[in-house]
């Protein structure tokens, strides 16, 4: 095994460490303590050194390669943390060498990383053959599904971060003349001191009242289900949203989130908004940025999660039955504001993408691919539009 040099910091494969590590140390005496910590049912137990308070299990990370091949992966910290607290111990003579600096993967080798917990040693078994399963699938993935998937893995090691602001916005505009905006909604969680604070709000523009939905769209402008809506004068409705848009930053960098941005991108562009989006990016940063506004579309989320490998988006309320989020009075800004967010905190805060996708659909994939087969029903229209039907699940759903 290798030389003690300087700890860089990046990531040791999962199956370098439990397979290689232990049979190439100099001192063959230890190899048996330094197995015994990587055993599968130890790693998981409360009072393992790797143990983080308030985490059921073990947190180890998922990497991803440029190839869209992913990895389990130890940190190197944990792997540098375990030799010496073996030594500490008194289970090793001395402090066991790394592993050969060829083992190690640093962020010019990985196209993302993302925290992925299992709670037992049964899971962390299961999860080598999930992961070889889904790489053999994903061989030869249109790029459209590659770049989904890596986003969505950023996204929730951003979020795992608890950091910066993620506001949802939604505009609704009159059917016949979609210059004519009558709406706006939003929704945030951004954090302090390591405190959530929410905000949320829909604003009615008072000279728009007059112009009315019900050809193409339904007319939900007065039924916000999140509080009370605000009437404003449209000068004032152009200020309050710039203002909002102002003040975001103090929280750090900012994640506008949005269901198929295009439309509600354009309204803030129009003449009657004007929103500040200097230095807007449609790029997330390969880690969580200090500053920045950058765009996070549900969409997206959601398609690298059903493995959808065409440029097709679901709609919000099919999104929302889909993953199990009750919805009301859709096509009311405010509302669709807060399920936009909603159904981001159920994906960001959830597992990785594919161990995601087999607990919300277990079995679903084909033999081919990792494209989610849904039922006949659930892709019916005249079912998913009535909305509100489906229960929410006790897992990933949580009243507001």
């Amino acid at each position: 095994m290798a030389r003690d040099t300087p700890i860089i910091t990046g990531y040791y494969r999962y199956t370098d460490i439990w397979f290689e590590w232990s049979s190439a140390l100099p001192n063959p005496e230890d190899a048996r303590p330094l197995k015994a910590i990587l055993a599968h049912d130890s790693i998981v137990h409360p009072d393992h050194p790797l143990h983080i308070e308030g985490v059921q299990g073990v947190q180890m990370y998922l990497g991803t390669f440029v190839t869209g091949e992913a990895r389990l992966l130890f940190s190197s910290a944990q792997v540098d943390y375990l030799r010496y607290w073996l030594h500490a111990m008194q289970l090793t003579k001395e402090i066991i060498p790394l592993p050969y600096s060829d083992c190690l993967l640093t962020e010019s080798d990985l196209r993302n990383v993302s925290p992925v917990v299992y709670p037992d040693g049964g899971a962390l078994r299961n999860s080598l053959k999930k992961i070889d399963k889904n790489n053999k699938r994903l061989k030869g993935s249109n790029p459209i599904l590659t770049s989904r998937r890596e986003i969505f893995e950023r996204v929730r090691s951003y979020w795992a971060e608890k950091k910066g602001v993620w506001c949802s916005i939604d505009f609704e505009a009159w059917e016949l003349d979609h210059t004519v905006i009558t709406e706006f909604g939003w929704r945030y969680v951004a954090w302090k001191d390591g405190e959530e604070i929410h905000e949320a709000g829909h604003l009615i523009v008072d000279e728009h009242q007059k112009y009315r939905n019900s050809k193409y769209v339904p007319e939900r402008r007065y039924d916000y289900g999140f509080g009370e809506s605000q009437i404003v004068k449209r000068s004032s409705f152009k200020t309050r949203i710039c203002a909002l848009l102002e003040q975001l930053p103090q929280h750090g960098p900012v994640f506008l989130v949005f269901h198929d941005n295009n439309q509600d991108i354009k309204y803030l562009r129009s003449p009657s908004i004007a929103a500040p989006l200097d230095g807007m990016s449609y790029v997330l940063p390969d880690a969580m940025p200090d500053e920045g506004l950058f765009v996070v579309d549900t969409s997206d989320l959601f398609a690298a999660l059903e493995g959808a490998q065409t440029a097709d988006r679901r709609a919000l309320v099919r999104m929302c039955n889909l993953i199990q989020i009750p919805t009301s009075n859709l096509h009311n800004a405010g509302n669709d504001a807060h399920y936009t967010l909603q159904a981001l905190l159920e994906m960001a805060s959830g597992d990785p993408v594919d161990i995601q996708r087999e607990k919300r659909w277990p079995n679903r994939t084909g033999d081919r691919g990792v494209k989610v087969e849904f039922k006949p029903y659930e892709e019916d229209s005249d079912y998913s539009d009535e909305e509100g039907l489906v229960p929410p699940s006790s897992k990933y759903y949580t009243p507001q």
